[in-house]
């Protein structure tokens, strides 16, 4: 047997320095708050120290030492502790240090802070202490998250925990949360290095050990990561759980320890597998060593020979070979029947039965089913050498392809038949369901069929292609621009919407989604439902059709003789102004105008000075012309008239009296200029001739 142990196996430095600091510490009165790691013998040790521990920060005493283990605890036992006089010695692991920090830190600045790992382990209690208890703990992928839908979310993970879980949990996260997601990888360094390392061991190995306290969170992470690898993957303490028995017929054996467990537990387990292991090995060797000679010299593997049933029991036949005087067991599963049942063949003691010699070594091994089944395997070997598809579970990969297993034949699939195009990472084939034909088959010595399933998928998207080429002939021969066509929403962009007409995506740009305009697709279509849409473009070498909706729906102008008439007052927005008056928004696509002339009795320079660009309004149309899409408003039309004030009657001048005269501004006119003229005093009946000249003397 060859046994192969973990590099990395032993004392983290986290657990490491822990365990020193309470082993080695001078001091009396000294309390661990909390097991300080899941070893039962290393706690021994501790406690054989003088070293208390307690389960509450209330249970030890004022003026006292306690210690912090290396899984953390909350902020305020910081506080706590110093209130009472009691001394801390801290051996929070450094990375569990980081993931307080970064937890403090986003919470602090409002972040909804989530925490992957197992609810109950002493770290996890820790961090929430370092943000207020306010956290949404996880541990696992199917964890309902619709509380941090709309959230701004911060992820910190359980140094202990599994890295792989971990990525597939946040991976959910991203895709599922609308807002930032910031991820924090707080698991330790060392705890991926070991999962890593026991995933590897475990693919090449035949059975695992894993070694480490029962309680251990990072030890039972191990135990996953082997077993997924390894079907037959032990969990135990120490060496008392050693049950070699189950070990003695694997060829190779891999150990891993977890962070708690001492290098001299792995050392145990190691000496006493050696141990029982030359004991089982001197009992044994007559037997086998018999077994081996008789075996190889009476029989061949694959070889059909005669049994006589001599008993039955719950576990199978025992039978008789023939020149043998001891009886065999026949394992119930290596027997050709639907359901075992041992009363019924126990009346079939003394008759004979066909079996198969399936191996010689370690051990005699027999079989009544896998004589049908060759025969099955035989008739689906000439199917399968005729072309006929097949199905296998990808059971490994080398660099030249993958492999796998149909009945006893071995399948081959090389790298470049496995699918259309270069596979740069066959590892991700492994348990998968692959779907084959036979390129090979191979019946001389080892029954091999080597594969394509590249010919299978290539022939299936040929047959697509054609398919969907010959649909869109079809299509494009039916369709011309004009026509009126029903089309089914199936997805919105910025710029559009996609319609299926016929089974063939048209694109509805967002202009041609509504007269008035819109921001995007969703205000004027929903996806699903079904609507009629006008063809605008036809581009057969593009495979492109463009479609309209808009030009099926009535302009807004068309409507306006049935909605609005001279003397309606409206309601409205203003939408812009110019200097000859303001635009009003009487409904979308329909604007009306308000001259300067008709916002408000008094004169106005411009608009601007009485409206703004955003203010509603109430106006009367005083003109619409549908045709020419013009509507003329009025505000002045719907407030009411100032008073005007009477004007004083003209003071009369008696003749012969001088009239005052106005001063005038002076003007060009023929390139003469006329200056102001000075006031002064003009009769009555002066005429025009005299007041030019008398403008010209005054210059």
């Amino acid at each position: 047997m060859d046994i192969f142990v973990a590099k990395s196996s032993g004392f983290c430095n986290g657990v490491k320095n822990a365990v020193e600091t309470a082993l080695n510490i001078k001091e009396k009165n000294v309390h661990v708050l909390g097991e300080l790691i899941h070893n039962p013998s290393v706690l021994k040790e501790i406690r054989d120290k003088g070293v208390i521990t307690v389960e509450n920060l209330d249970d030890v005493p004022n003026n006292s030492t306690v210690i912090f283990r290396s899984h953390g605890v909350p902020e305020s036992f910081y506080d706590v502790c110093k209130e009472r006089n009691v001394k801390v010695i801290d051996c929070t692991c450094p990375f569990v240090k980081k993931s307080q920090q970064i937890v403090k830190e986003q919470y602090l600045i409002g972040k909804k802070i989530v925490i992957v790992g197992e609810k109950t382990h002493p770290e996890i209690l820790g961090l929430l202490g370092w943000c207020n208890n306010n956290a949404k703990i996880i541990n696992d992928i199917d964890c309902d998250i619709t509380d941090l839908l709309h959230e701004n979310v911060a992820i910190v993970c359980q140094t202990t925990f599994s890295a792989e879980k971990f990525e597939k949990i946040i991976k959910n996260i991203k895709i599922l949360c609308e807002k930032t997601v910031d991820v924090f990888k707080t698991i330790c360094y060392t705890t991926i290095g070991r999962q890593r390392e026991a995933a590897e061991l475990a693919k090449k190995c035949d059975a695992m050990l894993v070694i480490g306290g029962l309680q251990s969170s990072n030890t039972n992470k191990l135990y996953e990561v082997c077993k997924k690898y390894c079907k037959n993957s032990f969990r135990m303490a120490d060496a008392d759980d050693l049950n070699y028995t189950k070990l003695k017929n694997f060829k190779s054996v891999g150990i891993v320890s977890g962070a708690s467990t001492p290098n001299a537990q792995t050392q145990e387990v190691l000496l006493k597998m050696e141990e029982v292991s030359k004991e089982i090995q001197a009992a044994n060797f007559m037997e086998e060593a018999v077994a081996k000679i008789d075996s190889e010299s009476k029989f061949k593997k694959g070889q059909t020979v005669t049994a006589t049933i001599s008993d039955a029991n719950e576990e199978g036949l025992l039978i008789l070979l023939p020149y043998s005087k001891k009886e065999i067991l026949l394992s119930k599963d290596e027997l050709d029947c639907e359901a075992y049942d041992a009363v019924e063949y126990a009346k079939k003691i003394g008759e004979t039965i066909e079996l198969l010699v399936v191996e010689l070594k370690p051990s005699l091994k027999l079989s009544q089913k896998m004589i049908k089944l060759l025969a099955e395997e035989e008739a689906l070997g000439a199917e399968i050498a005729s072309g006929k598809e097949f199905s296998i579970v990808c059971t490994g990969f080398n660099k030249g392809g993958l492999v796998g297993n149909l009945g006893t034949y071995s399948v081959f699939v090389p790298a470049g038949q496995i699918r259309p195009g270069f596979v740069k990472d066959l590892s991700k084939y492994e348990g998968k369901t692959l779907r084959l034909r036979a390129l090979e088959v191979k019946k001389e010595r080892n029954k091999v069929i080597i594969a394509s399933q590249r010919v299978i998928l290539q022939e299936e998207k040929d047959a697509r292609e054609a398919a969907k080429a010959e649909k869109e002939n079809a299509f494009f021969a039916s369709i011309n621009v004009g026509d009126v066509v029903e089309g089914k929403v199936e997805r919105t962009t910025a710029f559009g919407a996609f319609v299926s007409v016929n089974g063939f995506d048209c694109l509805a740009h967002v202009s041609d989604l509504s007269w008035t305009g819109v921001n995007k697709p969703e205000d004027v279509l929903e996806i699903g439902k079904v609507y009629n849409f006008k063809v605008l473009k036809v581009d057969v070498e593009k495979k492109k059709v463009s479609i309209g909706y808009k030009q099926l729906q009535p302009q807004p102008w068309e409507l306006a003789a049935e909605k609005y008439a001279v003397g309606d007052v409206i309601h409205g927005k203003v939408v812009r102004i110019v200097p000859f008056g303001a635009f009003v928004e009487v409904e979308k696509g329909i604007d009306g105008l308000v001259h300067v002339s008709q916002i408000c009795y008094e004169r106005i320079e411009t608009p601007s000075t009485v409206l703004s660009v955003g203010e509603e309004v109430d106006a009367k149309i005083v003109a619409l012309d549908v045709e020419a899409k013009k509507m003329n408003l009025s505000i002045k039309a719907i407030l009411p008239e100032p008073e005007r004030k009477p004007r004083a009657p003209k003071a009369e001048v008696a003749e012969g009296e001088e009239k005052p005269v106005k001063k005038f501004k002076a003007v060009k006119k023929d390139e003469d200029e006329i200056g102001n003229w000075n006031e002064g005093s003009i009769s009555v009946g002066t005429s025009l001739a005299d007041l030019i000249a008398n403008a010209k003397n005054n210059k």
